[in-house]
């Protein structure tokens, strides 16, 4: 190890990483590979359950960082370079997640929910995944080693002093897993024991149309403990002008109707719950916020964006210069290789859209040929931008969202011009708009994982082999994650809504002719801004010519409202099927532009004016704890690597990890799954398992448990103080320092 002082901020004259470019450590080793390779299995399961239920990530590097460094101490000796190796490798789980669940849910949304599967997913995430891995290797030089001290890098820079700190850490790990515990019992009684209800509420009579909630869980506490006050209070005010000034003024003037419906609601105003007209009016409303603000935020970053790929294609230019000769902190995949694999990527994308297209929405070959093309520049593009934007402001501030409705929109503005308007192209539009925005997601977590290891003296060769891993592994955790809670959280709800199948109304299709439910054959129909149907999917009976079960799926639930997968599936139909509330969504446009002008950056306003106010109302609880820890300590809690920041990343891992497990129970009740799985493993375990099994609270204590209705106020009581208790553990694990 270098014996002259180190230092992360040193100005470019004065820098030297920590590991000198001649020493030779242990690095890509095989323990290093698999450790990181199962942390990008779990964090990638753990985001996309956190995501789809709160519309936002947080970084997984430091909380990987520091579990690396006590794992790997227990199995002997470590290398500073292997726990870069880890985190690294996991790190990339993370991030896939993220750009998976903000686009692929769409196609539940646009009306292909039956050919949801994992077999859809992971080859679309492997490609977006490996393309932002690949561009970001020419770029390398660029934004790391030339812009050092023009690009600070903060998740990196922080990464990298965690990781020089590692003699700590069993102090950091500990912190941790005691956030991984805590938060993991508070999780498994309240899901699973259903020992107190998810969410209290009330919806008082003196104010018709809203509703007073906060949905209770260790991941929302620990989300906005990270994020802050700031950022969580903004998402809050978004909820408050939705929930508390909206709705309650969609009711009122709702009852000047007549209890006639207005579209896109199918029930008169009067007799919907705030669910319902949050559900049917704000969302459109929220959906132009959202795409209005993620556009300013990419026409801020303009300048950025024009700066970014004048020096990505100089230095894709002049990159085979000196790499013959280049030391080992200086070798990265070759050029040719990158090059290589992009054509790769391309001729995956044609095979995969050509020869395993989606039912019902087949294109042509050449039209295919033409998606993969619009991938590769719409990619290369965005992975520029999402590169330099990290480093500039971290890649928390990365306008994902932005870049891939931008890319939606112009796609689908071609499309538009060619005529290519059916719902094949929808779908061809979101693979294209997936794509990119994985890619885009990967980059900016990519560059950082970089830095931490140009700070450190890591071998960039073998860290882009270890990307390359973690998103390939990772893949398979966010497939199978995603299909999971689409079907352990769904439910068909009986209807009675009679259709004229011969002449089906506007926005309704058949999507399947045959859907079998309890042992029975109906015709899946969906619906898409249709005035007669309700949103969503149904069962319907040819015999009694009756829609009879809404066959709500997981994803675009309450549980998991996956809000920017829905805001990618409005961005597309209104374009191509110019079908959309578009008065509710300029007003939308019109709340943003108003924030804009009070000096507020509106993205975040927006997304909390489009979540459920229980969502952002727990973060923001979150988001004070923070500002009381920082006041009665007298200190800055603003390290990722600080107390509170560690406890609460093992709050949010104790949610997602534990939810999932609460999702596997209920799908081990499903009285149906003695159809879908090996008799033996029926046989085994005795499938299914009574509904009742693991629910102690309504049997024991039924005054004080949940259920799916409105809970009682000895159920809103007991959930606050349950979680008052869980966030005075956030106070004092926050405040006590790390040994």
């Amino acid at each position: 190890m270098s014996e002259r002082p180190w230092s992360s901020t040193a100005p470019p004259s004065d820098f030297r990483p920590f590991v000198a470019p001649g020493e030779t450590l242990k690095e890509f080793t095989l323990r290093a590979v698999i450790l990181g390779a199962l942390f990008g299995l779990l964090f990638g399961a753990v985001t996309v359950y956190v995501g789809l239920r709160a519309g936002l990530t947080v970084s997984a590097s430091i909380p990987i960082s520091v579990l690396s460094i006590s794992i790997l101490r227990a199995f002997g000796r470590s290398t500073i370079l292997e726990n870069n190796i880890v985190q690294t490798t996991g790190s990339a789980g993370e991030s896939l997640a993220a750009g998976v669940m903000f686009t692929i849910p769409a196609l539940i949304f646009l009306g292909f929910g039956s050919e949801f599967t994992f077999w859809r997913v992971f080859p679309l995430a492997l490609l977006g995944g490996w393309l932002g891995v690949l561009f970001m290797v020419p770029l390398r030089r660029q934004l790391i080693v030339k812009e050092h001290g023009n690009l600070t890098f903060p998740e990196g820079t922080a990464c990298a002093d965690v990781l020089v700190a590692g003699e700590r850490g069993g102090s950091f790990a500990g912190r941790v897993f005691w956030g991984l515990g805590l938060g993991g019992v508070y999780t498994f009684f309240m899901n699973t024991f259903q020992a107190w209800t998810s969410q209290p509420e009330s919806r008082p009579g003196w104010f018709p149309g809203a509703s007073f909630r906060a949905t209770i869980t260790s991941e929302y506490l620990g989300v906005g403990y990270i994020i802050g006050s700031r950022v969580s209070g903004i998402l809050f005010a978004g909820g408050i002008i939705s929930w508390f000034v909206v709705m309650p003024a969609i009711r009122f003037y709702g009852q000047l109707a007549n209890g006639i419906p207005i579209y896109p609601s199918t029930i008169p105003i009067p007799l919907m719950t705030p669910d319902q007209i949050w559900g049917t009016y704000i969302r459109p409303m929220g959906a132009g916020a959202v795409a209005a603000a993620g556009l300013i935020t990419l026409l801020r970053t303009l300048p950025t964006i024009i700066s970014a790929l004048r020096s990505g294609l100089k230095d894709v230019r002049a990159e085979g210069a000196g790499a013959a000769t280049a030391g080992r902190t200086e070798r990265d995949v070759p050029m040719r290789t990158v090059l290589l694999g992009t054509i790769v990527i391309i001729a995956m994308m044609w095979v995969l859209l050509t020869f395993h297209p989606i039912k019902g929405a087949e294109t042509h070959w050449y039209q295919n040929l033409l998606a993969g093309v619009f991938v590769t520049i719409f990619g290369f593009l965005f992975v520029t931008v999402a590169g330099r934007i990290s480093g500039l402001l971290g890649n928390s501030s990365n306008p994902i969202s932005g870049m891939s409705i931008a890319t939606l929109m112009a796609t689908c503005a071609i499309f538009f011009v060619a005529g290519w308007t059916a719902p094949n192209y929808q779908v061809l539009a979101l693979m294209i708009g997936g794509v990119v925005c994985i890619a885009a997601a990967i980059a900016g977590a990519t560059s950082q994982d970089l830095k931490t290891g140009y700070l450190v003296g890591a071998t960039p060769y073998w860290q882009q082999m270890g990307l390359l891993i973690g998103v390939t592994v990772s893949t398979l955790a966010i497939g199978t994650t995603l299909n999971l809670m689409n079907k352990g959280l769904e439910k068909y709800i009986p209807q009675q809504i009679a259709v004229n199948i011969q002449t089906l109304p506007v926005g309704v299709k058949i999507e399947k002719d045959t859907f079998v439910y309890k042992d029975k054959t109906y015709k899946l129909l969906n619906s898409l801004g249709s005035h007669e149907v309700p949103d969503g999917e149904y069962l319907y009976d040819s015999t009694s010519e009756r829609i009879e079960y809404q066959w709500a799926q997981g994803i675009g639930s309450e549980k998991a409202p996956a809000p920017q997968a829905r805001l990618m599936a409005t961005v597309i139909s209104g374009i191509l099927n110019q079908r959309l509330p578009w008065r509710l969504v300029l007003m939308g446009v019109a709340l943003v532009i108003a924030v804009e002008i009070l000096g507020v950056r509106s993205l975040a306003f927006a997304t909390g004016s489009y979540l459920p106010l229980g969502t952002t109302a727990a973060m923001f609880i979150g988001g004070l704890l923070r500002v009381l820890v920082e006041a009665t300590t007298k200190r800055k809690d603003d390290s990722e690597a600080s107390p509170g920041a560690l406890y609460a990343s093992g709050l949010i891992a104790a949610g997602g990890v534990f939810g999932l497990l609460g999702i596997v129970i209920n799908l081990l009740q499903d009285p149906e799954i003695s159809n879908r799985v090996p008799h033996w493993l029926t046989a085994t375990l005795n499938l299914p398992w009574r509904t009742d099994l693991l629910s102690f609270g309504p049997r024991f204590w039924p005054a004080f448990s949940s259920h799916d209705g409105m809970p009682t106020s000895a159920q809103s009581i007991l959930g606050m103080v349950m979680f008052a208790a869980l966030g005075a553990s956030l106070v004092y694990f926050a405040r006590k320092k790390l040994d």
